[in-house]
């Protein structure tokens, strides 16, 4: 049987999304194989987001988002509790 898991990497092309790809590739074995999508492509950027990426590196494992990389991203009442809008006085 030769069937894989495919794995995607979401990446801007920046160094922090370099060192998660070199990562995914040293971890992947012969039934991974391994896609890095450019978010600057508009179809890989909508692909992300029909996933619910928010923010990159990120990685899909069989379609999947991995849970280490939900959630993440800008979040308005975190950056509001930390002084985002707020006058200083």
């Amino acid at each position: 049987m030769n069937a894989k898991r495919k794995i995607e990497v979401f990446s801007a092309d920046c160094p922090v999304c370099h060192k998660t790809i070199e990562r995914i590739k040293g971890l992947a074995c012969d039934s991974c194989e391994v896609s890095v999508l450019d978010m600057h492509d508009p179809d890989v950027a909508e692909r992300a987001k029909s996933l619910g990426i928010r923010s990159v590196p990120a990685v899909a494992i069989d379609g999947k988002l991995a849970d280490c990389c939900s959630g993440r991203g800008p979040d308005e009442a975190a950056l509001r509790k930390a002084g985002l809008g707020q006058p200083i006085t």
